[in-house]
């Protein structure tokens, strides 16, 4: 099978983001080694559990495991936060945490406050992902920028629907309107 010339995957959920993910890590870990992937981020929803098994499936392979989550704040802004070393990696545990404490099990909660808590310079030593809804906001735009200035990009998922052009163009305007990278 032919490889993908430094590809890198930043947003892969596991089996662990209940009723969303379908693969076990391994899995995962497994096939972005058979594509040849540069690196492969797993971004479980407010958790680490699908990271841990990739990292011990990734021992000794040719990739590069980021270790991330994926989260909806309560203003129903979605993120992917992926940590740059083992600082960022406890700072994201120790967001994960506070949210998961605040709700019941299973289920998490976490503000723009929470994120912007460290100095007001977003979650140190993690870069931040922006997955825009259907309508898009200047405005959350604006707000990851400047609380992860220059670790902030706007994420075009392309899950081959018809609308994907169209949803590209509207990204690609909102980028060049809040110089947010896409």
């Amino acid at each position: 099978m032919s490889s993908l010339p430094a590809y890198a995957e930043l947003h892969c959920i596991s089996n662990f983001s209940f009723l969303r993910g379908a693969s076990h890590a391994e899995e995962l870990v497994a096939r972005a080694v058979r594509l040849g992937y540069a690196a492969l981020a797993i971004t479980d929803e407010c958790s680490f559990a699908g990271s841990v098994r990739a990292h011990l499936a990734a021992r000794g392979a040719p990739l590069r495991l980021i270790h991330g989550i994926e989260l909806r704040l309560a203003c129903g802004m979605k993120l992917v936060l992926l940590a740059q070393n083992r600082a960022g990696y406890g700072n994201l545990a120790t967001l994960a945490t506070l949210g998961r404490r605040r709700e019941a099990k299973g289920a998490y909660r976490l503000t723009r406050n929470d994120l912007a808590g460290w100095d007001g310079s977003g979650v140190p030593d993690c870069l931040a992902l922006w997955i825009p809804t259907a309508v898009a906001d200047a405005a959350d735009a604006r707000w990851l920028a400047e609380h992860f200035a220059g670790r902030a990009w706007i994420a075009f998922e392309r899950h081959l629907r018809p609308d994907d052009a169209e949803r590209l163009a509207r990204l690609r305007e909102l980028a060049a309107a809040t110089r947010l990278p896409l």
